[in-house]
């Protein structure tokens, strides 16, 4: 019967959302109702299920539920799994989500986007449940990805103003980064394991052990990758200062995503990921030094916030960090009470943040008091002024990730700033033809320089994103180089060897219409709107055309190679080509299409999203 629960779980929410996709606009009682009912259908089958299961001895279970893709060397199974931690996520995500959806039905009343909230968090709320049953990689990085698509959606809930879309766009780069992780980590297992393993054999003792002692850098180089997924996710050094960006979206959405559960998701990876590391002294230390030291910096940051809601923000993101440190010392039960005492904790702050300011200030009017003395007027004043300072600048960790990521890729883009929508097909044409032809011939090159060519052509791929990636006037070009890495990724694995046409048409046939797709939606936006189109800047678009700017964001998904195209699948099979000594090539594959993502979503933040560019629309004020 533990099958069936499990499909239930998964089902029931994806349901919701497409019927909730159907529904007309302006039917807030039937799109509210539908994603309540959902929700409540949802946790009425998870209090039954969680007794059942405590009452057969909480046993571990593991599903391959289906596989997508097989051949003599891989196979791409969709697997879930439930164990103790699954259990927690559950319950509380899924009691969580209910409580939110209510407060959502009155607090968005009459609001314009009301259907694309409720749209979005049922598609979260999907992407939730495949990400804590996920049973190996693959399947978690499915949920993974729709996680980071939710959340960008709704940052830029409120579309026509300037900064909740551009922090949309910073919060999505920012989870990028730790999909680089997570493609690396998927990368390094599958050779540590010649296969696709589930999540369920690492409690294998001996297994993980034995493989550990042969290849200990190749296990502390995956627990590194998980972590750094894990802390992109969690807002953990570095990465703290999207966290209060994040709460431009709309109150609830804050309190369900950055309060209560999408990011407690990177101390669930770590948990997930628990058996595989916890003999791996190094990388123990390292989640431990992680979690303390964004503790102590975030709880520093919160004191000096100006806004409830970034103060809470930033609050979590220290109790995070205490939990990185449980989960590394191996106290995976005080993690998990930890996160749901969090979880309930934010959730309640974030809802009730918009009236907590006036009764404050209410407070400060009628019962002024003096201020207490605290431990930090005790310290020299140069240094308490120093960390005041360093505090309200947030340490300066924005400009530390954009010095230390963003700025570099874009230096490095703008040496091909030669490429233009005219030319750039023949340059493509040219070296692409020539590697083509030395396909079948590579014994007329030196064995050196055949050997190194997939990285070659890998880094010919990674230039081009970065090129889009820079890319400042033509939004039709993004989309030229971006096809074109794809190229140059596909035929990078076929020098190396058993790649056949089979697994290039798997990748490239869902890039290539996308591809096509959003070509036309620029060319059409073109003609229309000649001025107006640039990446300088946001042009609001979407008022115009809703219907172009929804297609084009399929669009740019299936470019990506998000998870509604055979590419999803083709990816991880290009994976699978990448021998365990070709890290650069694995390197440049990951960059590419994590970069790749974050070039395409700007320009269609740029083109669709932001205050409308013709005045005779309503213009929000720009907020501070």
């Amino acid at each position: 019967g533990m099958k069936w629960w499990l499909e239930f779980f998964i089902a029931v929410p994806l349901m919701g959302f497409f019927i909730s996709l159907l529904l007309p606009a302006n039917a807030e009682k039937a799109l509210s109702r539908t994603a309540w009912m959902t929700i409540a259908l949802h946790l009425g089958g998870v209090i039954p299920f969680l007794a059942y299961w405590l009452w057969q001895g909480a046993p571990v279970v593991n599903l391959a539920a289906f596989t997508l893709f097989q051949d003599a060397h891989n196979a791409f199974v969709i697997d879930f799994y439930f164990d103790k931690t699954t259990a927690v996520f559950l319950g509380v995500g899924s009691f969580l989500t209910l409580l939110i959806t209510l407060y959502s039905r009155v607090y968005l009343h009459r609001e314009a986007g009301y259907k694309r909230f409720f749209n979005t968090i049922l598609f979260f709320f999907s992407g939730y449940q495949v990400v804590i049953f996920g049973g190996n990689f693959e399947t978690l990085f499915l949920g993974w990805e729709m996680l980071g698509l939710s959340s960008f959606l709704l940052i830029a809930f409120y579309r026509d103003r300037y900064l909740p879309v551009r922090n949309a766009v910073k919060v999505f780069s920012v989870y990028r980064i730790g999909d680089v992780g997570l493609l690396l980590a998927m990368w390094a297992s599958h050779h540590l394991w010649k296969a696709n393993i589930p999540f369920m054999q690492l409690n294998n003792y001996d297994l993980v052990h034995q493989q550990l002692e042969q290849h200990g850098g190749i296990g502390l180089f995956i627990s590194l990758m998980i972590l750094l997924g894990a802390a992109a996710k969690s807002a953990q050094l570095p990465f703290s200062s999207w966290l209060p960006r994040a709460m431009e979206g709309p109150t609830p959405s804050s309190a369900i995503f950055y309060g209560a559960l999408s990011v407690h998701l990177g101390v669930f990876l770590l948990l997930r990921t628990w058996p595989f590391w916890e003999h791996q002294l190094t990388a123990r230390i390292l989640i431990g030094l992680v979690g303390a030291s964004t503790a102590a910096l975030g709880y520093a940051i919160a004191r000096v916030q100006a806004t409830a809601k970034s103060q809470i923000a930033y609050a979590s993101v220290a109790q995070i960090g205490l939990i990185f440190v449980e989960t590394a010392l191996g106290w995976r039960d005080l993690a998990l009470l930890h996160f749901a005492g969090n979880a309930f904790l934010r959730s309640y702050q974030l809802l009730i943040s918009p009236s907590v300011v006036s009764y404050l200030i209410r407070e400060q009017f009628y019962h002024h008091q003096k201020r207490e003395h605290s431990i930090e007027d005790s310290y020299p004043k140069r240094l308490e002024y120093t960390l005041y300072l360093l505090s309200l600048k947030e340490w300066h960790l924005d400009e530390g990730v954009n010095k230390l990521f963003f700025a570099p890729l874009k230096k490095l883009g703008h040496k091909l700033d030669f490429l233009k929508v005219t030319n750039v097909f023949w340059f493509f044409a040219l070296t692409f033809g020539l590697a083509l032809w030395l396909y079948p011939r590579t014994q007329l090159l030196p064995t050196q320089l055949a050997h190194y060519l997939p990285e070659i052509f890998s880094g010919m791929a990674l230039m081009l994103v970065l090129k889009a990636f820079s890319e400042q006037k033509y939004p039709r070009l993004v989309v030229l180089l971006i096809a074109m890495s794809h190229a140059w990724l596909a035929l990078a694995a076929s020098f190396n060897e058993h790649y056949d046409a089979n697994h290039v048409l798997w990748y490239l046939g869902g890039v290539v219409p996308a591809t096509v797709l959003a070509y036309a939606c620029l060319d059409y936006l073109r003609k229309r709107e000649q001025e107006y189109f640039d990446l300088q800047q946001y042009y609001g678009h979407q008022y115009e055309y809703p219907q172009l700017s929804f297609i084009f964001l399929l669009a740019i998904l299936g470019q990506m190679g998000f998870p509604i195209s055979p590419s999803f699948v083709g990816e991880d099979l290009l994976y699978s080509h990448i021998h365990e000594d070709e890290w650069l090539m694995a390197l440049f594959s990951a960059l590419s299409f994590v970069v790749g993502g974050i070039a395409l979503i700007r320009v269609y933040a740029r083109l669709f999203l932001g205050p409308h560019i013709k005045t005779y629309h309503h213009r929000p004020w720009r907020s501070a």
